[in-house]
């Protein structure tokens, strides 16, 4: 009796599915002679995902609002230009995407407070088709239209993949790997910040909106009310000062089931601080702003004598002390060099320790944001609740046995397990000790 061979698995799964669609568009991509890698190719699939995701939310909506008005109008929509497959290509299209669709996309101008024409017009302001070949761009498209955005699993699978080509820009970037913030990390930020329904959360260097996307999951299970949801939606705000990352993060967020993203594409520190008023302020800060960099003397002069510096770390310290609300609260990743400057920075600190309450500080292990950068970090933990009395230093260490993490061993998750059953009952031990 003979046994029959075992034939390949099929892909049963969404994921799986959804994964060889991608690879499938991916690898079409890469015989385009206008693409360059993957700091090209990940851009240019993210654009056409985010038409098919919005006109896949538009089309919901058109259902399920009497009151609903689309923000594309036809023949822009994806429905009208890509869903067919047997639709325009070669030239056709390439005139079509690049002379009609993109400026009029760009063009877009709303009516309204958070309009999403104004959201697509943002996103599609420095966005460009890289493709040469309009036969391979209908192959893309013909593959980005397989992918089934009907239902909130599939958005869900969809998000799943696409934090994971996330990461691989953040592989592709190099130096430009600031926008990329561990998740693990995300989400202990979040976890012991706590946002709570109501709050204003904001990230002003908000990169691919990893942290905006973890609010988002961290209040989601609370929300009770149409009303409660679309002020979750609301109360979710960046900023992000460069292209790229601006467009993968309403990209995110979109995914996320939030059709119009209050995202902002521009420096947070533009606004001369003193010029920020109540109107602006907000209740919760979640960051990891760029550090190591060098700002103008233009955003320098938008801070007080005495505390202009070129180091964006400083600058966005400042800011967040300024933005909160009085009981505001704030999860802030630095540099290790950040906790013992002087000159400057010292007087910036002593601004920390006097308008704040800084409670905590966690003590990243090495490695953990390599291989973009091997600069030591910490997390702080501060309130806009009055001055510092005492400060609590937590120092996470890494597995037994191991000295630092890398790019193919990261930090996980459980990690921060110890300091979270640590941090209501505060008790000092080998790694937490206080200062007054």
């Amino acid at each position: 009796m003979t046994r029959s061979k075992k034939s390949a698995p099929l892909l049963t799964t969404p994921e799986a599915k959804l994964s060889a669609i991608i690879k499938s568009a991916r690898d079409s991509m890469r015989k385009d002679a206008g693409l360059n890698g993957d700091l090209d190719r990940i851009p240019q699939l993210a654009w056409l995902l985010f038409l098919r995701a919005f006109d896949g939310l538009e089309q919901n909506l058109e259902v399920t609002d009497a009151k609903f008005r689309r923000a594309i109008e036809a023949p822009y929509r994806w429905r009208d230009w890509a869903a067919d497959p047997n639709g325009s290509t070669g030239d056709a299209l390439l005139t079509f995407v690049n002379d009609d669709l993109l400026p009029y996309l760009r063009g877009l101008t709303g009516t309204r407070a958070h309009d999403p024409r104004d959201v697509l017009a943002a996103v599609f302001k420095e966005t460009h088709n890289r493709m040469l070949s309009g036969y391979l761009l209908r192959d893309v498209v013909n593959k980005v239209g397989e992918v089934n955005l009907a239902s909130s699993d599939d958005i869900h699978t969809m998000a799943h993949l696409y934090e994971s080509m996330l990461r691989e820009v953040r592989d592709a970037a190099g130096d430009s790997g600031e926008f990329y913030t561990p998740r693990p990390i995300i989400r202990f930020i979040v976890q012991q910040v706590g946002p709570k329904l109501g709050d204003i959360v904001l990230d002003p260097a908000c990169g691919t909106g990893g942290f905006l996307v973890e609010a988002l999951q961290h209040l989601a299970p609370k929300v009770e009310t149409a009303r409660q949801q679309r002020a979750l939606h609301n109360n979710l705000r960046g900023t992000e000062k460069k292209p790229l990352p601006f467009l993968l993060g309403m990209m995110n967020l979109v995914l996320h089931g939030i059709g119009q993203p209050n995202l902002t594409r521009g420096n947070a520190l533009v606004t001369p601080i003193t010029q920020i008023g109540k109107t602006q302020r907000v209740d919760v800060v979640l960051t990891n702003p760029p550090f190591g960099g060098a700002e103008e003397a233009g955003i320098q002069a938008n801070f007080p004598v005495g505390k202009q510096t070129a180091e964006t770390a400083w600058l966005f310290l400042q800011l967040v002390m300024r933005i909160l609300n009085d009981g505001g609260r704030c999860g802030i990743v630095v540099p290790n060099s950040l906790l013992f400057a002087g000159g400057v920075g010292a007087r910036i600190k002593e601004q920390l320790l006097t308008e704040c309450n800084l409670h905590t500080v966690v003590r990243l292990p090495d490695g953990v944001f390599e291989p973009y950068t091997a600069i030591p970090t910490n997390l702080l933990f501060f309130d806009k609740t009055g001055p510092t009395k005492e400060i609590w230093f937590y120092e996470v260490r890494p597995p037994d046995g191991r000295k630092k993490y890398s790019k193919t061993r990261p930090i996980r998750f459980e990690e921060f397990e110890s300091c979270q059953q640590w941090w209501n009952k505060r008790i000092e031990n080998e790694r937490a000790w206080r200062l007054s």
